[in-house]
Parts: structure tokens; sequence; C-alpha cells
């Protein structure tokens, strides 16, 4: 690696680790994981952990592993798998090789627990878990050693292969590791290793009943694929130890080391995916996608950009300190690459009719507009201009105050790349509710000041009336109405019930085309992109990506 790119390179306390590995020739190459649970889809949380550990084989040269942690069939499913390895690489990554599963090496971890109950280091315990749980103490009272745990080598070697056959109901037996039940650590007092469930698995179909715990297959599997650095969650720090004995053990040659970081919290989310399950289960969301959830994949079908997401995860960095990351800090990265990249389109939320008396109703002029003002090699379209037009309901007023800017009764305003209108008189329902503004415009304000000297202040956005198309436009918001759900009693009473808002509006003819997941700034209004879920040929749905403002401190 070159000086410059290693200057270039955002460091932290693991690739400091990583540097003084490397430097004193402990390692030649370095190989890490990403390891997660099929059980649910991934997170915001778990893209900070992609982009750590496949961010840093990239930049030191080295490989990254997709492992699985397929060991509780109950919980998992084929949808989950595929679900994260899609978002993996839309956030821009590759895993090394073949895609890997813990249960690739079910074998070897079942001789190595053998291996455990032959050094005396291992034993089948017949009590039940809730007998566990009482026996474990807690943090202020030593355990209490099973009466199960002086067995006999032989005797567990015979228990444990009783299990495995199928021959001991689900429950009734576990194999725990003999450590020490006085151990200040409650993950060292005699944790369970394995456990017998006859559930079909998504990969080994009804090869096995038994099933190792991710304590226990987690080391292992890391020292079969020759991991250097296996990178956790501060939660797992106690369950080093535990790390550490298994592979102190077994007869492995490899010898990886865990390392931990901080999770990443962020208001007004949750990342507990039992808590998301439940979300979906109870249909308060539209699945594991949508667009309020936290997943990567509602993140990508509401209009989130991967390498927005990749500068979040490295502008808040890795640390040992545990902290909540503002929402503000994640939709800044969105805006700020969304306002460089987004073509430029015009929608009308809440429209209202305009007419423009003195312009021909038989002329349906097109005028040329760029698709960003900063970027002329992203081209141009053409957007038709007729008589009657669609603007959105708060661009006008009756009377008001010198501070607006926008079309008011008797004064004049300037229609996005096009002429300046006047607002001349309207026409409302028996309610009082305006349902037509009558203007004129002055044709030969094209894109240019009025030829008289009058100022201009205000402009606002438009949609030709005969032209425009029908959409259906998703206004998010938090899905939370409390910065911290999860310290809530009942976090499902503090869901926001207008997190989503749903009105019928209209957008302008290029969008007709529009592909899924693909942002638009909508001038005015902010960032959208076609719906990948609702979106028909016909009927076109689109969710707002992001304000064009931070409005979360308001």
């Amino acid at each position: 690696m070159s000086d410059i790119e290693v200057a270039a390179r955002p460091t932290n306390f693991i690739r400091q680790i990583i540097d003084n590995d490397l430097a004193e020739g402990k390692y030649q190459t370095i190989q890490t994981r990403f390891p997660p649970e099929p059980n649910g889809y991934l997170h915001i949380g778990h893209a900070k952990a992609i982009c750590l550990n496949f961010g840093i084989a990239q930049d030191y040269r080295g490989k990254c592993n997709l492992r699985f942690d397929d060991t509780n069939p109950v919980k998992e499913d084929v949808e989950y798998v595929e679900s994260i390895k899609n978002d993996v690489q839309w956030l821009g990554f590759q895993w090394d090789g073949e895609v890997r599963y813990s249960s690739d090496y079910f074998e070897q971890l079942f001789l190595y627990a053998i291996e455990l109950i032959q050094k005396g280091l291992a034993y089948v315990d017949e009590l039940s878990a809730d007998e566990i749980r009482e026996y474990r103490g807690t943090l202020t009272q030593v355990g209490k050693n099973s009466p199960y745990r002086d067995r006999s080598i032989d005797e567990n070697l015979s228990l444990f292969n009783k299990m495995k056959n199928g021959e001991l109901a689900e429950g009734t037996a576990c194999l725990r590791a003999k450590i020490d039940m006085a151990s200040p650590f409650i993950v060292m007092r005699d944790p369970v290793l394995y456990r017998i469930k006859f559930a079909n698995h998504h990969q080994t179909a009804d090869t096995w009943c038994i099933y190792p715990m991710y304590d226990f297959t987690h080391c292992i599997s890391d020292a079969i694929e020759n991991i250097t650095h296996s990178l956790c969650t501060l939660e797992f720090q106690d369950n080093r130890r535990l790390y550490d004995w298994v592979l102190d053990n077994i007869t492995i040659s490899s010898r990886p080391h865990q390392y931990e970081f901080s999770r990443l919290n962020l208001e007004y989310t949750i990342t507990s995916k039992r808590k998301l399950n439940l979300l979906v289960t109870e249909n308060i969301v539209d699945g594991w996608d949508d667009p309020r959830m936290p997943t990567v994949s509602g993140m990508r079908r509401r209009g989130y950009s991967a390498a927005s997401i990749r500068e979040f995860c490295q502008r808040i960095g890795i640390t040992k300190q545990e902290n909540t990351v503002e929402m503000s800090a994640l939709e800044f990265c969105v805006r700020e690459d969304l306002n460089e990249n987004a073509p430029r389109a015009m929608a009308v939320i809440d429209p209202v009719k305009i007419i423009i008396e003195n312009f021909s109703d038989s002329l349906d002029e097109i005028l040329m507009m760029p698709n960003h003002p900063n970027r002329p090699e992203l081209g141009s379209r053409n957007v038709p201009f007729t008589r009657e037009l669609y603007i959105d309901r708060a661009d006008f007023r009756e009377e008001a105050n010198k501070n607006y800017k926008r079309l008011v009764l008797g004064k004049e305003v300037r229609l996005r790349n096009a002429y300046v209108i006047r607002a001349d008189r309207v026409e409302k329902d028996n309610a009082g509710n305006i349902n037509t503004i009558y203007c004129s415009y002055d044709p030969s304000t094209l894109n240019k000041n009025p030829e008289d000297g009058r100022k201009i202040k205000g402009v606002i956005h438009w949609v030709s009336a005969k032209f425009a198309l029908p959409a259906e436009i998703r206004l998010y918001d938090r899905l939370f109405s409390m910065p911290n759900p999860s310290a809530a009693e009942n976090f499902l009473a503090t869901i926001n019930p207008e997190s989503l808002a749903i009105k019928r509006g209209f957008v302008e003819p290029s969008l007709r085309d529009s592909k899924a997941e693909f942002a638009y700034q909508f001038e005015r209004e902010g960032y959208f992109c076609l719906d990948s879920k609702y979106a028909k040929e016909g009927n076109l749905v689109f969710n707002r990506t992001v304000g064009l403002r931070d409005n979360w401190s308001e």
C-alpha cells in the first residue's frame, strides 16, 4: 500500500491493532468475516459492521468471508439468507470465495465437543432450562454445580451420542462446558454448548437434531477459516473469555483473536431483530423493507444510496464508547449524496389548478430544463408548458406579508425554469376552498427578468395539468415518537401514528419511466424515489427519501 493510500485511510483502534500486528510480523495477510444470523433482515447496525469488516479487508489487501451463523433452525429462513447476500452486494462489497455457513462445520464442531468430553471439560446435563438458570446464580451470588456435573467421561460420551441420534427428547438434556460455577463472569459458569432441536435446517435438512450454541460455534468457525481479527460489538466483550477458553482447549492450529467495538445506536430507531420482527408480524409496518424500517432493504426502498450509508458509517467511526447518533447525521449524508447526484424533476404533492388566461389554449410549449443545475453532463429534459398548470396549494395566498416569497393575489412570482405569472383572481367552491387561480403571464420572461426592471423574488414549481401524471406520494416521518424507544416499557406504545402520510399529486411526464429506488430531487419538495413494491405500470408511487433540509431538530 502506498504512503498516499495509507494517509487517506480512516484510522481507529482496530486498524491500529492491525497495523501493529503486521509490523510485528504476526500475520502476513488479514482475514476478516461478517457473520450474520439469518433470522431477519440486516439493519443499519449491520451496515456499520459490514463496512468495518469488508473495508478493512479492502484497505489491507486481505479477504473477508460472508459466513451465516445458522445454528438455530427454528428462527432461520432462506429468505433471510438471500436478503443478506443482496444487501452486502448492494452496499458495494463482495465476500471472498463461496458463501460460508456455520453448518458447513457441524461435523467438525461435533468432534471438538467430543474432544472436550474426553478431556473432562464438558458434560451432559439433564437439568431443565429453568433449573440451569437457577443454578447459574446472579451477578452477586455464585452459581452451584449441577448434580450431573461429575458424570464419567464414558457416560457423557454415551449420552451425547444419544442426543445426536435423537434418542433423547428436546429439552431433556444439553451439553455444557465444565469451567467454573463460581466465576465472576456468568458466561463462564458452565455454559451450554449443544442443545437438542428437532427442526428442519435450511442447509442440512434433518441430518442433525443437536445444534451448537453461538459461543461454541463462532470461535471454532473463525479458527477453521483462519480469521485473524474477529470483530464483534461490545455486548460480546465478556464472551471473549469463553471464545478463548474453547480455542485453548481443543486441538486446532489457527488462533484468531476477538476485538470489540461499540454498536450503532441511532435515535428514533430500534435494531433488535426480535422487536423488528414483531413490527412485521403485527403488521405495524409493511414488511422488513418498509421504508420506515432501519433495515438496509428498507433504506434502499426509501431511496438511500449505498454510498451515503457507507459515508455515514465512516463518519461515525469505530470506538469502544457507547453513544447514540442523531438521525440528522444519517440524513445529512443521504442529503449530501443526493444533492450531488440526484437529477431534478417537478412534482406537485397538494395540487391546486391555475389557468393562465392570456396563454393560448391550443399551444403546448416545450421547455428544455437541465437535469441538474451544476452537472451539465446529466443532460436535460423536455417539459411541456400549457395554459392550465398545477402548483402546490401552499404556494398561493390571497394575502401575505412581505416575507412570503410565493404567489399572492395581485402579485407576481416566477415559475421554475419558465415564465413570470401574476395571480389575478380566484374561484372557490361552496365551502370557501380555492379550486382555481386565474393568472396572466409575461411572455418576455422565459428564464429572464422582466424587461422593465421589475424584481421577482419568488420561484415556485409546477406541472402541466394536461400532461401531468397522477402519482401517489408517500411522506415518511419518524417511526417512533421518542428518541430511545427501546427504553420504553412497551416500545410499541411509542409508535408514531403519523409516520406515514399518503398524498395524491401529480408529477411531470419525464417521470413516466422512472426506475425503482432511483432518487430524484423534486424541486422544492425533497428527494423521492419510485417505490419498488407498489409502483406498477400506470400506477406511479413515490417515496420521500429525505427533505431538502434537516427537520429533525424542529
